[in-house]
C-alpha cells in the first residue's frame, strides 16, 4: 500500500513544481533577508505545465504568490519593489505556462486520436492469424522495427480454402509508412482472391494487378504463396522471397527452394517473364512436420561483429518442441541474444504444423 501511494504521488503533476517551491522556500528561510529569493517561486507554475492540466498550473502559480507574499513578510519588504517585480514575474510565468499547457493538452488529445485511427486500422488490415485452420496449426509472431507503429512493410495471412488453408508471408521493399500502404493492397488482394481462385500462379497474378493499379510502383514486394492440402500436399509459389524451413517429423531439416526462381511481386514486367508458374515447388508433409515461414528480418539480423543469423543452424533446434506459438517465443528470445540491440528491420514469422485434421 506504502509503495502504491509512493508511485501514486510521484505521477502526480503537482508533486515536482510543490517539492521545487518547498526547496525554494527551505533556502529562503535559511539563508535570511539579504537574499532575494523571491522570484524563484515561479519555477513552480513552469514546471507544472510539463504535465499538469491548467488547473494544475493556475494552482502552482496561487502557491507561488502565497509564498512569495508570506516570505516577503517574513523578511519585513512586503510591499518594496522587490516583492511587487517578483509577483509580476510570478504571474507573467504562471499566464505563459497556463497558455503552453492549454496548446500541449490540445495536441496530446491531437495526437491520441491519432493513435487511435492508426490502431484501428492496423487491427482490420493486420487481423490476428487463428491458431488452427483446417489441417494445420499455426503459430505467428510480428516485430516492427518503428517504433510509431505496431506494423511495418512485412505481412502474413492465412486462410481456410476448399483444398485445405492459403498462406501468404510478404515484405515490402523498403522502410516507412508507405510500405504500410503497399503491405495493405497486398493484404486485400489475397483476401479477395485467395479463396476464389484455383491455382497460387492465379492469386499471385492478382496481387500484381493490384500493385500495378494502386500503387506508384516504386517498390517491390517478395513474397511466399502456400498452399496446404488435408492430406499434406504443398505446394509454394516463391516470388524471391527467403526460402521456407521445413523440420520433418523425422529431423531432417531442409530448405524448400524454387528450383525456378521467380522475380518479387512488381517485378514481373522488368523481368520480362509473364510465366506465373515460375517459382511453384511441391512437397509432401507428413503429421508432425513443421514449416518455417519468414522474412529477412530474421535472416537479416546481425550479432555484433556483422555476421547473420544462421537460421537453419540455430533456429531448427528451437521449433522442434511445444505449440507453435511458443517454439516462436524462443526462437525471437535467441535472436535477441545473437544480435544483443533492439531489431532494426521488421520481421514476421510464421511457423505451421501438418495435422491431417484441424485442431478443435
Amino acid at each position: 500500500m506504502r509503495r502504491h501511494r509512493a508511485r501514486t504521488l510521484a505521477r502526480s503533476p503537482s508533486t515536482l513544481p510543490l517539492a521545487v517551491m518547498l526547496g525554494v522556500a527551505v533556502v529562503d528561510a535559511a539563508t535570511g533577508p539579504e537574499y532575494n529569493l523571491l522570484p524563484v517561486y515561479a519555477a513552480g507554475p513552469a514546471l507544472a505545465s510539463a504535465r499538469g492540466t491548467v488547473r494544475t498550473v493556475m494552482a502552482m502559480g496561487a502557491v507561488a504568490v502565497v509564498l512569495c507574499l508570506l516570505f516577503a513578510w517574513k523578511a519585513d519588504r512586503f510591499g518594496e519593489l522587490r516583492m511587487q517585480v517578483a509577483l509580476l514575474a510570478i504571474v507573467y510565468v504562471t499566464l505563459a505556462a497556463v497558455y503552453a499547457t492549454h496548446a500541449r493538452r490540445k495536441t496530446e488529445r491531437r495526437l491520441v486520436d491519432v493513435q487511435e485511427v492508426a490502431k484501428t486500422l492496423e487491427d482490420v488490415l493486420f487481423a490476428p492469424v487463428p491458431p488452427a485452420i483446417g489441417p494445420v496449426r499455426i503459430g505467428a509472431s510480428y516485430i516492427s522495427a518503428s517504433r510509431a507503429t505496431r506494423v511495418g512493410g512485412d505481412l502474413y495471412e492465412a486462410m481456410p480454402t476448399p483444398d485445405g488453408v492459403r498462406l501468404l508471408v510478404a515484405d515490402v521493399q523498403g522502410k516507412g509508412l508507405d510500405t504500410v500502404r503497399v503491405a495493405a493492397v497486398v493484404l486485400n488482394a489475397f483476401r479477395e482472391a485467395g479463396p476464389e481462385l484455383d491455382a497460387l500462379a492465379d492469386v499471385g497474378h492478382r496481387i500484381e494487378t493490384a500493385l500495378d493499379r494502386r500503387t506508384d510502383g516504386q517498390r517491390f514486394v517478395t513474397g511466399i504463396l502456400a498452399q496446404i492440402s488435408p492430406t499434406g500436399q504443398l505446394v509454394l509459389l516463391n516470388r524471391g522471397h527467403p526460402a521456407p524451413l521445413l523440420l520433418t517429423r523425422d529431423g531432417d531439416v531442409d530448405f524448400v527452394d524454387s528450383i525456378e526462381p521467380a522475380p518479387p511481386f512488381g517485378l514481373t514486367a522488368l523481368a520480362g517473364s509473364d510465366d506465373q508458374q515460375d517459382g511453384v515447388t511441391r512437397r509432401t508433409l507428413h503429421p508432425g512436420d513443421r514449416l518455417l515461414f519468414y522474412t529477412d528480418g530474421l535472416s537479416e539480423a546481425r550479432d555484433g561483429e556483422g555476421r547473420f543469423y544462421p537460421v537453419g543452424e540455430r533456429a531448427a533446434p528451437l521449433l522442434t518442441r511445444g505449440s507453435p506459438d511458443e517454439a516462436l517465443a524462443r526462437l525471437r528470445t535467441d535472436v535477441a541474444a545473437f544480435t544483443g540491440t533492439p531489431p532494426d528491420d521488421d520481421s514476421a514469422l510464421l511457423l505451421i504444423e501438418f495435422a491431417e485434421e484441424s485442431a478443435d
